[in-house]
């Protein structure tokens, strides 16, 4: 009864009417319905409530003939509502919007902008967004809006924030790679500028999720960006002295730290110095305690990235040295004492088993507070490895000489009888092995 409820019966109406000339009544409804969603709070809630059929009305409509005039009317604010949408079936239709939309010569820049807006709100809601996009054959269309309009930073945006969500799915992400989308990326980053900040953010954001894929990851340090990433950060370390844009000097930490999962990049940051500049910039953000994920994130780079040694070093790079009795005169120990110091003698199997593309889905919710939980990969945690193994360093018979220094070891204690004036074998407590068992003042 409500006047909502009337408008969305108007709409309904319209939907089931075959004429094309009702498209004037379609966006006038559909423009009093967004006033409403708009300003009132209780009509959000009534269109979204269980049981109310209004998101199934306006997905009707933008699914029928009048999605250009309708679109405004399908407002999603995130939260319960988007939620509401995707198990509408919301996601596909938008899918199939952006494909009808994109074939239009040039594309109407405006609804552009709102499917794109929509998605990246019910992106992270829809963990098959990845899949339902690359059935459609709709992934490389907002990267192809991204290449022809570079300078246009209104629809861009929306778009960087699909790709982000395309991107937390592995197979999009190595297809998305092969079209270009990391040079892409490294066009919109650099050079440093404190201009349109938000899309520098949407941009690492997503950058730093598509080099989680080894194929990008290799594909960035094969073209130098390793270094160029490093150059990045200290323009935003020593220009940023308020400390306003911690989170995106963040998001280049977290692009390098994707690609040194690789072994490549490891040596490609090591080779650019940036164990040095990591060390320094941490060094000096430990006074400002906002600044802690900075040097959180620093430090699990520069322990991901630091060579491994076995003990004892046998290299100069060892604080004391531990000399083996006996080293062989061929083996591995030789082999291992005979490297020149600066060789890693852990040998680094991490990228043996490379980017399995298959259709399997790797589907994650893309949530930016979840970099605020950092995980230390490098800290063993298996109990049975931690514990030190206890073995004897000389036979038992070479132990033989100090058992005069530890009798209470080896000799055999006996308790006094007092009723038979004779010695009795003493049995020892199980848990007091060995103890000596001192009569008390009554037995006396």
């Amino acid at each position: 009864n409500s006047r909502t409820m009337s408008l969305l019966s108007q709409l309904e109406k319209i939907n089931l009417d075959s004429v094309l000339g009702e498209s004037d009544n379609a966006r006038y409804v559909t423009s009093k319905i967004l006033h409403l969603v708009q300003s009132q709070e209780k009509t959000r809630k009534e269109m979204t409530s269980k049981g109310s059929t209004g998101i199934e009305v306006i997905l009707a409509t933008l699914e029928v003939k009048f999605f250009k005039l309708c679109g405004y009317g399908c407002i999603v604010s995130g939260g319960r509502r988007a939620s509401v949408l995707v198990t509408k079936g919301g996601t596909q239709i938008l899918l199939q919007l952006l494909l009808t939309a994109s074939k239009d010569s040039p594309p109407n820049e405006e609804l552009m902008v709102l499917l794109h807006t929509l998605l990246a709100k019910i992106g992270p809601k829809d963990k098959k967004i990845g899949m339902k996009a690359r059935i459609n054959g709709v992934l490389n269309i907002s990267l192809n809006l991204v290449k022809q309009n570079l300078q246009n930073h209104r629809l861009i945006l929306p778009c960087l924030q699909v790709l982000r969500v395309y991107s937390t799915n592995s197979v999009n992400a190595v297809s998305l790679g092969k079209n270009g989308v990391v040079e892409l990326m490294f066009k919109i980053i650099g050079p440093f500028s404190k201009k349109n900040t938000s899309l520098m953010k949407v941009a690492l954001d997503t950058l730093a999720a598509l080099l989680k894929s080894k194929t990008n990851a290799r594909r960035a340090v094969d073209r130098g960006y390793v270094q160029v990433l490093l150059t990045i950060y200290v323009d935003w370390h020593r220009h940023d002295s308020r400390h306003r844009y911690m989170l995106i000097r963040k998001g280049v930490l977290q692009c390098i730290k994707s690609v040194t999962n690789i072994k490549l990049g490891r040596k490609a940051f090591i080779d650019a110095n940036g164990m040095k500049i990591l060390y320094n910039t941490s060094q000096e953000c430990l006074a400002v305690r906002t600044l802690d994920p900075l040097v959180n994130t620093s430090s699990l780079i520069m322990r991901k990235c630091f060579p491994k040694n076995r003990l004892p070093l046998p290299t100069i790079k060892r604080a004391f040295h531990f000399q083996l009795p006996v080293i062989p005169a061929s083996g591995p120990v030789a082999q291992l004492y005979s490297l020149p110091p600066d060789v890693d003698d852990v040998v680094d199997e991490s990228d043996d088993n490379d980017d399995a593309e298959t259709e399997s889905e790797i589907e994650t919710e893309n949530d930016d507070d979840k970099d605020q939980h950092f995980k230390n990969d490098d800290i063993e945690t298996d109990i049975n490895k931690l514990k030190p193994r206890q073995e004897l360093g000389r036979p038992v018979e070479e132990l033989k000489m100090y058992e005069q220094f530890f009798p209470e070891l080896s000799e055999n204690f006996q308790e006094w009888d007092l009723v038979s004036k004779e010695p009795k074998p003493f049995v020892p407590d199980a848990n007091l092995s060995g103890a000596i068992v001192v009569p008390t003042a009554s037995e006396e």
